[in-house]
C-alpha cells in the first residue's frame, strides 16, 4: 500500500464515521472537490461539513475504497458507497482522480452522475448542455 493509499483509506473511514474536523485533516487549506452531481466544495472546512450533510442525507452512508492507483502526486481509485434511501438499501460505485500537496489531499475530480431519486439505479448520462446544473443548492 503506497503513501497515498494509507491517506485515502483513512479519508474514506472518516467519511463513514468521523466529524467534519477528521474529514477536513485529509486536506490542504485550498483543496477543492468537484463533482458532476453538485457545485464544487472549497476549502478544507467546507468539506467535511459537506461530507457531514451528505452522511445525513443517505442513512447509514459508508464508502468502501476497491483499488487505488498511485503516480507521482496522483492517484485513481474506484469507490463504492452503501447507504438507505426510502427504506430501501442502495449501492453506488464510482472513480475519482486525486491530487496532494505536501502529503494531503488538494483536489478530488469525481466523473460519474445518479439519480439521487433512485441512488441504486446505476450511474446516468452527465446533462452536459443543462444551463444552471451545478448551481443546485440541495445539499444547504
Amino acid at each position: 500500500m503506497g503513501p497515498y493509499e494509507k491517506i485515502i483509506r483513512s479519508y474514506f473511514d472518516a467519511c463513514s464515521e468521523g466529524e467534519d474536523t477528521d474529514i477536513s485533516a485529509h486536506f490542504s487549506e485550498d483543496a477543492t472537490i468537484f463533482d458532476t452531481n453538485h457545485p464544487p466544495v472549497m476549502g478544507k472546512p467546507e468539506i467535511g461539513v459537506f461530507w457531514l450533510k451528505i452522511r445525513s442525507k443517505w442513512q447509514n452512508a459508508k464508502w468502501f475504497v476497491h483499488r487505488v492507483v498511485e503516480d507521482g502526486e496522483t492517484a485513481a481509485i474506484e469507490w463504492a458507497m452503501t447507504g438507505d434511501s426510502q427504506g430501501a438499501t442502495f449501492v453506488i460505485h464510482g472513480s475519482e482522480h486525486y491530487e496532494f500537496k505536501n502529503g494531503l489531499i488538494s483536489e478530488i475530480r469525481q466523473y460519474w452522475t445518479f439519480d439521487p431519486s433512485n441512488p441504486g439505479g446505476g450511474l446516468i448520462r452527465y446533462p452536459y448542455g443543462e444551463s444552471g446544473r451545478l448551481e443546485d443548492k440541495s445539499f444547504d
